[in-house]
This record gives structure tokens, sequence and C-alpha cells, in this order.
């Protein structure tokens, strides 16, 4: 089933976008939940007209985006301390939540639900993606260290 997607939604596509997905994915969440309509023929019109008359704005949109990103990529190794066993397991984990408020305290405003990583549950140095626009991400490294206690 063809859709147009009414908002982002991180696993599938972007708003307008149109997007296969399976019959009940589409019928019985997407389009109740009002972040789909069916892409008829007319409704491809209507997204096209809109997308062409919206093309100065979302060139501006992305010209934003990727200012941030040029700035983000400065952004030497995030240092996050965490209470760690004998083993060098972490009590807990890092997740998008620690990168988000590491990136606050440099002065970057970045939504945590844009930060795409896996939860790190050891003692190392890893990556993080930051997903800023559809054609622009940024890759910030972290490392996750003993806390001193």
């Amino acid at each position: 089933m063809e859709i147009i997607l009414k908002e982002d939604i991180i696993s599938l596509g972007y708003k307008n976008d149109i997007v296969t997905v399976k019959d009940g994915y589409g019928r019985n969440y997407l389009i109740p939940a009002g972040k789909a309509i069916i892409a008829s023929a007319s409704a491809k019109k209507v997204v096209a007209e809109n997308l062409r008359q919206r093309a100065h704005k979302l060139t501006k949109i992305k010209d934003d985006a990727q200012a941030i990103a040029d700035k983000l990529a400065q952004v030497e190794t995030l240092i996050i301390p965490m209470k760690v066993s004998a083993t060098g397991v972490i009590y807990g984990s890092v997740n998008s939540l620690q990168i988000s408020d590491k990136l606050k305290e440099k002065g970057f405003e970045i939504d945590r639900k844009i930060i795409l990583m896996s939860d790190v549950k050891q003692i190392g140095s890893y990556q993080a993606t930051i997903k800023l626009h559809k054609e622009i991400s940024v890759e910030i490294p972290f490392e996750v260290v003993a806390e001193q206690a």
C-alpha cells in the first residue's frame, strides 16, 4: 500500500514522502492515527504542488541543518563518566539522553529523538549519529569512562 506521510516517522520516512508499507500497518495504525493518508493520484498532485510552493523554505531548512552539522563536526569527543563495576560493566547504560545532555552543555540544543545509537553498556569509544535532515547527518564520537569515586 502506498501512503503519503503527514509527519516525520523515524523508521519510515519524512513528511510528504510517498512510501510503501504493509496494508495492515497503513490501514490499522498510520491512517487512523493521522500520520499518513492514502497516496491516490489527487493526493499526490496536492503534495507535489505544496512541495513546489515550499521549495525555497525547504532549502532554508536544509541550509540551517547544514550549518548546525558543520558546527557539530567541530565537537571533540564527548566524555561521559559512568559508575562502573569491577569487571568494567556500566551500572545502567548510556543512551541518546546522555549524549543530548552533553551536547547541551556545549551549547547545542539537540532533541534526543534524532540521535541514533544503540545503548552502551561497557567502557570504550563509540559513535552516535545525529540525523538533522533527511540528507544531513553527523557522526559524534563519545567515550564512556569510569567515574572517579
